[in-house]
């Protein structure tokens, strides 16, 4: 497990507020920061990847990363509950992972 919300895989949060800053310029750099590192402290203290070797937790986290500047994250998460359970496809433990998804999803008020 990750030692804090900014230790990976959590860190890959921040590169994506960077990366949504960059390509969207109506969106203020700082405020994505304070957003995502928001959502990353919330996911680590809500131990939404708990019981997940590194492999699945790099996967939710980046699954998240995508979900979080979807139209809808709510609906993205959920997508990738059934992908998880349906078609895992590379992961170890899919259940495992499907399980963080919907924990994340609880834990960000999705």
């Amino acid at each position: 497990m990750p030692a804090g919300p900014l230790d990976p895989p959590f860190d890959r949060l921040l590169a994506t507020a960077e990366a949504v800053a960059q390509a969207r310029p109506e969106v203020d750099l700082e405020m994505a920061r304070e957003v995502f590192l928001e959502a990353a402290t919330l996911l680590y203290n809500g131990l939404a990847l708990d019981g997940l070797d590194e492999h699945d937790a790099d996967t939710v986290v980046a699954g998240l990363c995508d979900d979080l500047v979807a139209a809808d994250p709510g609906a993205a998460v959920r997508a990738h509950v059934q992908a998880a359970l349906e078609a895992p496809a590379g992961l170890h433990d899919p259940k495992g992972v499907a399980a963080a998804y919907e924990i994340s999803a609880r834990v960000l008020q999705l």
